[in-house]
């Protein structure tokens, strides 16, 4: 039956797939099989065809409504599509025609175009002749009239005329005519071009000034730009030169009682660079209108160069009288450790310096001035230009602002006025320790004030030269004084300790101290000059930390203050672009040295307490040892009435804390009682901890600890405590009338309550109660 199925199937023709391709097995291939398995395998390959076949049919017998329905609309579509057709066929001649009308249009337009352009040349060829006949008459005119400005006029417009045009000129019928008049122009430019340079030489030699002006505007109509500029710059130059060297005349003749004589040659640059400055100012709007934006640079660079000159020669004189390179050589040899010459009086050094930064202020703000005016004058030229000229422009302001001998001139001077400013400091630096007093009932000493004024006066001087360089070098230089050897000073001072005094020492017994006292007595007289020797040495302690404290918060103030005039000179435009970083990198190592004096403060505050306050306070702390807690209600009550140990220990405290008091400042006494208050809490958990309590004893302790802590809550603005939490939370643990009551305090049941003892520690204080047992102790879970 399968086979006969086969069969079948094998004379049936074979349907086209989904994908339009025929079935992958022929007729001869169906034919050639002659194994079953071969056959068995080509009858399952033909069944599942036909049942694509049999899907892909049903799938189209489905869609017959829908394929029915469009082919409808289709047919009701025609007849649509036949008046669409004959539109578009209308609407195509409609456009050809029109396209067509355009082109004629336009060839009418072009050619109309073309007529116009050639009437116009025309009639500028025209013009210009008429133009060249009219310059040619109106020179001859002007200057038979010496109307110099007239004649340059046309001068002007026979050399703006199109080249092309005349020479098209010369080729027509008025050819020769032409060449005629175009010979007398040139001939008349020439004369006209020596009579103007005639005339210019003439005016400068008698010092015309409006005369000068007056032929300097006509330069440019010849065509004379560069020339012009070059000769009206040098007339002004030899302006300068004169009143350069009639000021400096003046200087050599200065009374050296003057009122100014201190800054003589300082006041000598500055009427240079004013006169220059209002040369530029004077002459930019006849540059700008007569020969074009872009070309004040010309006019400056010519007067830079006369200015030079002059500076060259005023620095010389200043040199010369202020004898500035030998005080420099002088302050060198001084600063040299190993040399053995007399050194210089800072005093001598002080006006020189003063000039110094003067003269260099003038000169960077007539820097600046010459600055901004030549990029203002670039800017208006540049508007139009590209990126290479623009560029090519900055590159040659820079090269005269940094080049000139100006610039290389105060930046040798300001070399060595930093070297000698540094010497100048350090120098009077240590006259100020050398002369360091200090004056009953003052917490400091004479040289903090001193120093600080000297290096505020150094730093503040080297910012009034306006120089970024020569304030950032010597903000480094204040540094390196303050850091190394001012603090090396105090570092010295607190390195001989807060000796303790004979009276201390007699006070707590101490052998020593009564065998002086008996052998004074035996001489019939009591030496008080160790005890007078000592309280100068804790003198002299105290005020170095206060000196510490106030140093630290003067280099934040002066450090607050440079912040605020190093932004005003940049807003101002001194400095690069590298101003910024520079100051802020110098700013921040001032900060980094008040840091090192807060932290020698508090070495200082350490020893202090090591060495003063712990070797007393711990043998009263310990006195509590000696006061029994395992007391019952008789012994409560005899307590109450006569206090054994807390207020005899407040007493002590604070006989102890009044010398600190009248000697310290008062950041520094909190500091202090801060570390006592510190130094109390940990020694009285020692000796609570080797105590013992009953109930009434810890009730005894907690009310000896309330009365501690009231009366060091009054004696400084700190709060004190937290140092005294865990001595709180022992104080809790021994006033519990019985053991498992801890756990109504702690863990869910602590509420806000933060313990700052462990486990272990609770069960420790627990152990101290007489009246707890250590099994009951032992099981609680904590």
């Amino acid at each position: 039956m399968r086979y006969a199925k086969m069969a079948a199937s094998a004379s049936t023709p074979v349907a086209p797939s989904s994908g339009g391709s025929c079935s992958a097995l022929s007729m001869e291939e169906i034919r050639a099989l002659t194994d079953l398995s071969d056959l068995e395998a080509a009858y399952s390959r033909l069944c599942a065809e036909e049942k694509a076949v049999e899907e892909e049919l049903e799938m189209l017998l489905n869609q017959q409504s829908s394929i029915e329905s469009k082919m409808t609309a289709l047919h009701r579509i025609g007849p649509n599509l036949q008046l669409i057709e004959g539109d578009a066929k209308q609407l195509a001649g409609t456009i050809t025609f029109t396209c067509n009308l355009a082109e004629n249009v336009s060839s009418k337009v072009r050619q109309l175009d073309l007529a116009k352009n050639r009437l116009y040349q025309a009639i500028q060829r025209a013009d210009d002749i008429l133009d060249l006949k009219f310059c040619m008459d109106g020179v001859q005119t002007a200057l038979r009239n010496e109307d110099y400005e007239q004649a340059a006029a046309h001068i002007h417009r026979y050399l703006s005329l199109d080249k092309s045009v005349i020479e098209l000129s010369r080729q027509g019928r008025e050819g020769s005519i032409i060449e005629a008049n175009l010979k007398l122009l040139q001939e008349a430019e020439q004369r006209l071009k020596m009579i103007v340079t005639k005339k210019f030489d003439e005016a400068t030699r008698q010092e015309d000034l409006p005369q000068v002006e007056r032929f300097f505007k006509i330069f440019p109509l010849l065509g004379l730009h560069e020339e012009g500029l070059s000769n009206f710059s040098e007339y002004l130059c030899k302006q300068v030169a004169n009143k350069a060297e009639e000021n400096l005349q003046l200087v050599m003749k200065t009374d050296m009682s003057d009122r100014r004589a201190a800054v003589i040659f300082a006041d000598t640059l500055t009427l240079l660079f004013e006169g220059i400055a209002r040369i530029v100012e004077t002459h930019q709007p006849i540059v700008e209108t007569y020969y074009g934006p872009g070309r004040l640079y010309t006019l400056i660079k010519h007067l830079q160069v006369e200015c030079d000159r002059q500076v060259e020669k005023v620095v010389d004189k200043f040199i010369q009288q202020r004898d500035y390179h030998r005080q420099f050589q002088h302050v060198q040899n001084s600063m040299m450790r190993s040399s053995a010459v007399e050194r210089i009086e800072p005093r001598e050094l002080d006006p020189i310096l003063t000039e110094v930064t003067l003269m260099n202020a003038r000169s960077e703000l007539y820097l600046r001035f010459i600055k901004r005016r030549i990029v203002s004058d670039f800017e208006v030229g540049d508007s139009m230009a590209s990126e290479e000229v623009k560029q090519e422009h900055q590159k040659c302001l820079d090269k005269l602002l940094n080049n000139c001998l100006l610039s290389r001139t105060m930046q040798e001077l300001i070399g060595y006025y930093i070297t000698m400013e540094e010497y100048f400091m350090r120098e009077t630096v240590n006259k100020a320790v050398a002369m360091d007093t200090c004056e009953k009932g003052q917490l400091t000493s004479s040289m903090v004030d001193d120093v600080f004024y000297i290096v505020k006066k150094c730093i503040g001087r080297a910012l009034s030269s306006s120089s970024i360089d020569c304030l950032c070098a010597m903000i480094n230089h204040s540094i390196t004084e303050l850091e190394s050897d001012f603090r090396e000073v105090l570092f010295s001072k607190l390195k001989m300790g807060f000796p303790a005094t004979t009276f201390q020492d007699f006070q707590r017994g101490v052998t020593s101290a009564v065998s002086l006292m008996h052998s004074s007595l035996q001489q019939g007289k009591f030496d008080t000059k160790g005890i007078e020797s000592t309280d100068e040495a804790k003198q002299s302690f105290l005020v170095t930390l206060n000196n510490l404290e106030v140093c630290s918060e003067n280099i934040m103030t002066l450090k607050k203050t440079l912040e605020s005039d190093c932004a005003k000179l940049l807003q101002q435009g001194f400095g690069g672009e590298q101003a910024q970083p520079k100051i802020d990198s110098c700013l921040s190592d001032m900060a980094a040295v008040s840091h090192k004096f807060r932290n020698l403060l508090q070495e200082g505050l350490n020893e202090l307490t090591n060495s003063a306050i712990k070797p007393q306070v711990k043998p009263w702390i310990n006195l509590f040892l000696s006061v029994s807690h395992n007391i019952e209600e008789e012994e409560f009550n005899d307590y109450e009435a006569n206090d054994p140990w807390v207020q005899q220990f407040i007493l002590n405290l604070e006989q102890q804390m009044a010398e600190f008091k009248a000697g310290l400042s008062q950041v520094i006494y909190d500091s202090l009682t801060s570390l006592m208050t510190t130094l109390i809490a940990v020694e009285m958990e020692k000796v609570v901890l080797k105590s013992t309590f009953s109930r009434l004893g810890g009730l005894q302790f907690d009310k000896e600890l309330r009365s501690l802590i009231a009366y060091l809550t009054t004696v400084t603005t700190w709060t004190i405590r937290d140092k005294f939490a865990r001595l709180s939370q022992m104080a809790t643990i021994l006033n519990l009338e019985r053991v498992t009551e801890i756990l109504d305090y702690w863990g869910p049941n602590s509420g806000p309550l933060t313990w700052r003892l462990t486990p272990a520690e609770v069960r420790q204080v627990l152990a101290l109660r007489m009246d707890f047992r250590s099994e009951d102790i032992k099981r609680l879970r904590l």
